[in-house]
């Protein structure tokens, strides 16, 4: 019987894109995905530290694991990610003997070879016969291919690919950089093949990944940046089967008119721009050091409307940070209700350790109050979002189709807005269809295939957060 793996992952997109590298390698050494922790004989966490929500969570699994791993010790227990960090885990090992393995952040080998070494592994299960040939044909030309992990084979659409790990732009609240390094591009032979790898294996849009995905190349003298990247991938990908690329998280010092102009020039990249304000008033982001004003910030949007036709924006807010009045928040509360954008990733304010604003200024704003300015953001939001939605009401929108949920095929726009839609005599999964929309809410929108005439009754309207 073959041996199993359980990955247990918390925080960001990077985080899951790290998960499904190390479940790539485990299956490339005959692990399978097992249905439960119970029942696996390799089981991980995969952390983040970026709240401390977040970093609970993660010890709260751990100390259930090492219930399990003092009942079994021979278990393995990996522990991977930001609580791991990119320095030697030393305290972390006293902290928690049970661990046998500690990864940093997007580095899978400590794991394998850890398994290599004590033989509890199979190296002939690539060219086994137990392992399908569509996934072994994924590998054969390159060295960077991926396979899917065995329980999203064929069930996946989207995957992330990361483009640039770590951070080299030091805000005063974020411990990224201090637990996953400074900046490091990956060579774009590297990603092409995996970018092939994956459309081999039926991934229809990829998502590039970076903290500042737009400092892509950066650090690699006269190397190609970001734009370079997209018109290499946009072409190699879409002759591979690829419908979409999309790219996260910008930052809006490098957000360049070259970068934007080619999102509009490419036909494949999506016409959707993530780029964090963190606040709307000027002390507020000094104190962030996030390197821009209000003024700038806003001029920024401008210009990617002017550049992006029918472009949607998303960004990150923070609230009740170090020292921030409420005339500050309503700055902040003032520039979303004048930008209108698409989508705010909402965060109360979280002290960590190892930053800035932990070191050298106090968490003076009350967790009542930052609960309330988020709740006023967020109430903001819903209005602003129902009104953009609501000018696709009655318009034909292509869809890729993601999964069937309730009945209903679940997919999302060129914008990334979700939308429902109906037809029980085809499976829709992987396919970009055309639909018109029929009703629209903040969320999320219903709609038909062209010639229905059915509307959806309120009963049936599915509202689920993007």
């Amino acid at each position: 019987m073959s041996r199993s793996y359980h990955i247990w992952t918390l925080g960001c997109q990077m985080n899951e894109a790290d998960s499904q590298r190390l479940a790539s390698e485990l299956e490339k050494i005959g692990y399978h995905a097992a249905e439960d922790a119970d029942s696996a004989d390799v089981l991980v966490v995969n952390t983040c530290v970026v709240r401390q929500s977040a970093e609970d969570k993660a010890y709260g699994r751990l100390y259930r694991l090492r219930m399990l791993k003092e009942r079994e010790p021979d278990r393995v227990i990996g522990l991977m990610g930001c609580l791991v960090g990119v320095k030697d885990p030393l305290r972390l090992r006293k902290q928690l003997p049970f661990v046998d393995v500690f990864m940093s952040p997007s580095e899978p080998m400590p794991m394998v070879d850890f398994l290599r070494e004590r033989g509890l592994f199979d190296n002939l299960a690539i060219t086994g016969e137990a392992t399908d040939r569509a996934y072994r044909d994924a590998l054969q030309d390159d060295a960077h291919g991926i396979i899917l992990p065995e329980r999203e084979r064929g069930n996946l659409v989207s995957a992330y690919v990361p483009v640039v790990y770590g951070c080299s732009h030091a805000c005063s609240f974020c411990i990224i950089p201090f637990q996953r390094g400074i900046e490091r591009s990956r060579p774009v032979g590297e990603i092409v093949a995996e970018v092939r790898s994956l459309a081999r294996q039926g991934i229809k849009e990829i998502t590039f990944l970076g903290q500042i995905v737009d400092r892509y190349g950066r650090d690699v003298p006269d190397g190609p940046d970001l734009a370079d990247l997209l018109r290499v991938v946009h072409d190699a990908g879409v002759a591979e089967g690829i419908e979409r690329f999309r790219f996260l998280t910008s930052h809006p010092n490098w957000m360049n008119d070259k970068l934007l102009d080619t999102v509009a020039d490419l036909p494949h990249v999506m016409p959707q721009i993530e780029v964090p304000a963190q606040a709307g008033n000027d002390e507020v982001l000094l104190r962030m050091k996030r390197g821009y004003t209000n003024a700038q910030y806003r001029a920024l949007i401008a210009r990617i409307r002017e550049r992006v036709p029918n472009v949607a924006i998303h960004c990150d807010i923070i609230v009740g940070f170090c020292g921030e009045t409420e005339a500050q928040f309503q700055d902040t509360y003032n520039l979303l209700a004048d930008l209108k954008l698409d989508k705010v990733h909402l965060a109360k304010y979280s002290p960590r350790p190892h930053t800035l604003s932990n070191r050298t200024m106090p968490d003076d704003v009350p967790e009542a109050e930052k609960e309330r300015r988020r709740i006023a953001i967020d109430d903001l939001q819903a209005t602003v979002c129902a009104e953009i939605n609501g000018q696709w009401l009655g318009h034909t929108v292509e869809v890729l189709v993601e999964e069937n949920q309730g009945g209903k095929w679940r997919g999302r726009t060129p914008q990334n807005k979700i939308v429902f839609f109906e037809d029980e005599a085809q499976d829709r999964k992987g396919q970009v269809v055309a639909v018109e929309v029929t009703w629209t809410g903040p969320w999320s929108m219903q709609a038909r295939l062209p010639g229905r005439v059915a509307l959806p009754q309120p009963s049936d309207l599915i509202s689920i957060a993007g």
